[in-house]
Order: structure tokens, then C-alpha cells, then sequence
């Protein structure tokens, strides 16, 4: 049973064939028997309650979708009941009085919670090895990373301890691990997901979204996930859709934009050929290829590590001993409460960020750093708006590589920042455009000891465009099984 899809799952659920109750339990047994650290705080009898909520719904024709199917909560989005630490000592023991936008879509839709799991400290992070609770093993190979830093969301879904679980994406945090650990994920087109109870990293680059096993799984978290927000100032008021509404369409006709610039030095040769590979399949579909550039993209990595840090230092300031958090137990006055706080709150590379960003705001230094990349980040979307958009548009969909390398060993990056940052290269553009963009499991890489790493094709649109993204994704998935391979 916990091999099925969430679409199978609901099936399952619709015709009686299990109850939701016995579902949560399966999936529960499975995460307390897992060693891979995935799940930050599990509470057997909150999702249980849950379970048997949703039990009675189904038993009374009350049920949509998604009622009585399990799914894991990023430890970034708040909960009422659960614990939210945003993998981070700072909020150790911290539980919200409510429930983030994302939290309650789901509870109404009659999703049952199994419980939050591990990412990076405030979301800071390419390979989940920032949570101050230890870093999340990749099931594919539990001496790598699952990538960051929805390492725990995406390693809860390929170990099938999840059937589906809720991301963020900053720079790339749903792509890159989905892509690390063979699963599938979508970040939507920027305000389309609430970012109300989301605790932020970076305002203008926060993107709530789903990874699950398939595109069409993914078209059914984001019915749910999405909607206008008016708690949320950044949420965009539209229509409500149904994003699985074309995944039937095929893509014959498809015109798939390469960047060549995805494709230059820095890319693995594994996992080039695994990508290479996966576009020549939608040319067996139909579609055909379009070699484009997009010659800012190697500015992204400067102008998002200018940006974000910017944008973090204001966002964590508000930790500051006093009103919740961690707070020093020994110091003279406030000012030292402040700093002890803060100094024994937050991680290495969370200090780093608030450094960063301090500086480029600073007198003097605003107009050279911030204010100029904010300019170029305008150029960067301008790339992509060449190629998608307009009558001379030269693509519907642009294809390429999620991550340069497959997977790389826990502690292999742990004294290099800059090597970790360089694994977003290929993401951080969309994320600062403001574009949808997804990983889809293409392939192993093989520059590990056993081959076996997951290589992800990365799938990008113009805004709004997440339903065409999905049907482009299911019709690949239709025609492979990458994404029903499992770890042993």
C-alpha cells in the first residue's frame, strides 16, 4: 500500500478499501522504523485523530481528493499541535497557536498530517546539513545528501514514509532535492502559494509547493495548496484551477528550449547524458528542440546571494530572545540577552547569511550591491520572458539539468560554502524571475561508487503556465519509469 500514488491512495479511500486511520498507521510504523532523519516531531495520536476525522467524512459522502490521505509538513510551515522548529535551536520547543495557510488548505481538503520533517536551518541550505537536529540521509545512499533544504521532504517521499509532502523553495530548495533523491516537484509561479505561516527566509523568493511521487500527484497538492490569501501580501488574487486539467494533451508539436548555457563547464558528464537522454525521449513524443540562451544565467548565484542574505537579515531579526525563541540563560542587560541569544540560536551558516546581508544593506553599500542587484535580477527574468513570451517567443518550455552533479557524500561540502551555493546554479535564475519550474526523475548519475544517485530533468514555464509544466511531465512519465524506481 505504501508503494501506490496518492491519486491510487484516494482511490483506495473512496471505495472503502482501507481506512484512513489504517493508512496513517501503516505510514507511521514506517517512519518509526526509519533511520534516514527525516521526520523532526511525529505525534501517533494528532494524526490519528485526524485519520478518524477523515474516516468519517468518507463514510459520509463528505470527501474530496485528498481526505484521509497521509502527507508530512515541511518543518518551516507552523502547526497548531506540532512542534515547528525550522531546523533550528532558536525555535527548539516551539509550537504555533495556528496553522499556516498551507497547513489549514490541507486539513480542510481532510489531508492527514504525519508529522513535520527536517530541512535546513531556516531553510539555508543546498543539502540538508544545516538542521541543528542533524542532517537527513538520502535513501537512494545514506552516506549522501538529499539535497536542500526540503532534504527531508523529498527523502520522506522516495522512502515511501510519505505518499506526498509539503516544500519551500527559495533558490531551489523543491527542485534540487527532488532532483537528489528521484521524486517529483513543482514550484508554482511566485504569490500563488500563501506564504501566511511560512516562516520566511527570503519575502521575495518564498515559494510554498508539493513533492510527491508523480506530476499527476503534484497536480492534486497544488489544487489544494493554492488560492489567493489576503493575510499574505505578496498572494495573487486569481482564479482557482485545476492544474491536471491538460495532462492528457501530449506535447506533439512541443517546442522544448536548451539553454546553452545549462550545458557549459561545471555540468557532470553523468549527468549530462542522463538529461541528454530524456530530451531525446520528448523527441520521440513529438516535441521538438530549440538550442536558446539565457546569458544571464551566471550572474543568478552573485545577485541571489546578495538578495536573499539581504532579505533574511531582516526577516530573522525579529529573533531576539524576547518574545519567543531561544533566550541565553546568563547575561547583564538587554543588549547582551540579544546577542548571547542570537549568537547560541542560530547555525554557522544562518550568521553567515545575517553578515552577508547586514553588510549590502548598510550605509554605503545599499546602491553597489543591493540596489544593483535587484537590477540585474530584472535582466535575468528579461531572458526568460525573451524566450517564452511574445509573438517571436522561441519556446514553450524550457528543459535542462536541476543540479550539476548527482548527489555528493554527507561532509563533503561542509567547509566550502561557495561548492554548496554552486549546486543551485541551474535554479536560483527561475526562483529570482519569479517562474514556475519542476524536477522530474531522468535517470541515475554514475559519479558515485555504485551508480545509483538520481539525476533530475528540470522543467521550466512562463507564469502560470504549472498546468502545461504537468502535462508536459506526465506524458514523459507515461512513456518511463524513472519515477517508480524505489531505493532499496
Amino acid at each position: 500500500m505504501h508503494k501506490l500514488t496518492l491519486k491510487e491512495l484516494s482511490a483506495q479511500l473512496q471505495a472503502r478499501k482501507i481506512s484512513a486511520a489504517e493508512l496513517a498507521t501503516l505510514f507511521l510504523d514506517r517512519i518509526d522504523a526509519s533511520d534516514l532523519n527525516a521526520f523532526l516531531h511525529v505525534d501517533r495520536d494528532l494524526t490519528l485523530a485526524q485519520a478518524k476525522a477523515a474516516d468519517a467524512r468518507l463514510a459520509g459522502n463528505d470527501a474530496g481528493p485528498l481526505t484521509g490521505t497521509p502527507i508530512a509538513h515541511k518543518d518551516i510551515f507552523v502547526t497548531r499541535g506540532w512542534r515547528t522548529t525550522a531546523g533550528s535551536r532558536m525555535l527548539e520547543n516551539y509550537v504555533s497557536p495556528f496553522d499556516a495557510t498551507v497547513v489549514e488548505r490541507f486539513n480542510a481538503a481532510g489531508a492527514v498530517t504525519l508529522g513535520k520533517v527536517n530541512c535546513d536551518e531556516f531553510a539555508m541550505g543546498s543539502g540538508n546539513e544545516n538542521s541543528f537536529y542533524g542532517p537527513v540521509k538520502n535513501p537512494w545512499d545514506k552516506a549522501a545528501v538529499p539535497g536542500g533544504s526540503s532534504g527531508g521532504s523529498a527523502a520522506a517521499v522516495a522512502a515511501r514514509l510519505a505518499p506526498a509532502a509539503t516544500a519551500t523553495d527559495t533558490g531551489g530548495s523543491i527542485r534540487q532535492p527532488a532532483s537528489l533523491c528521484g521524486v517529483t516537484g513543482i514550484k508554482p509561479t511566485y504569490g500563488s502559494v500563501s506564504r501566511f505561516g511560512m516562516i520566511a527566509f527570503a519575502s521575495s523568493l518564498d515559494q510554498g509547493g508539493p513533492i510527491a511521487k508523480t506530476a499527476e500527484d503534484c497536480g492534486l497538492l497544488l489544487n489544494a495548496m493554492t488560492g489567493f490569501d489576503e493575510r499574505d501580501s505578496t498572494s495573487l488574487e486569481r482564479p482557482k484551477e485545476d492544474f491536471n486539467r491538460s495532462l492528457n494533451d501530449g506535447v506533439q508539436g512541443l517546442r522544448i528550449g536548451v539553454p546553452k548555457e545549462f550545458f557549459g563547464a561545471g555540468l557532470a558528464a553523468d549527468v549530462e547524458q542522463a538529461v541528454r537522454a530524456a530530451l531525446a525521449e520528448f523527441e520521440k513524443l513529438g516535441a521538438t528542440l530549440v538550442e536558446i540562451s539565457l546569458p544571464k544565467t551566471e550572474l543568478s548565484i552573485p545577485v541571489y546571494y546578495v538578495i536573499a542574505p539581504a532579505e533574511a537579515s531582516s526577516n530573522l531579526s525579529r529573533f531576539d530572545g524576547v518574545r519567543y525563541g531561544h533566550r541565553a540563560a546568563d547575561y547583564k542587560d538587554l543588549a547582551d540577552m540579544y546577542k548571547k541569544s542570537r549568537a547560541e540560536g542560530f547555525g554557522e551558516e544562518v550568521k553567515r547569511r545575517i553578515l552577508v546581508g547586514s553588510y549590502v544593506l548598510s550605509h554605503g553599500y545599499y546602491d553597489a550591491y543591493y540596489l544593483q542587484a535587484q537590477k540585474i535580477r530584472r535582466l535575468i527574468a528579461q531572458d526568460f520572458r525573451n524566450a517564452l513570451e511574445g509573438p517571436n517567443r522561441q519556446c514553450d518550455v524550457i528543459m535542462g539539468p536541476v543540479a550539476p552533479t548527482v548527489a555528493w557524500d554527507l561532509g563533503d561540502k561542509t567547509n566550502d560554502p561557495v561548492a554548496n551555493y554552486l549546486a543551485d546554479i541551474f535554479t536560483l535564475s527561475t526562483s529570482l524571475a519569479g517562474l514556475p519550474g519542476m524536477s522530474i526523475p531522468c535517470g541515475f548519475g554514475q559519479g558515485d561508487k555504485n551508480g545509483k544517485r538520481p539525476v533530475g530533468l528540470q522543467i521550466i514555464g512562463n507564469y502560470f503556465d504549472e498546468a502545461r509544466l504537468l502535462n508536459v511531465a506526465h506524458q514523459f512519465q507515461q512513456a518511463t519509469d524513472w519515477h517508480l524506481r524505489e531505493p532499496a
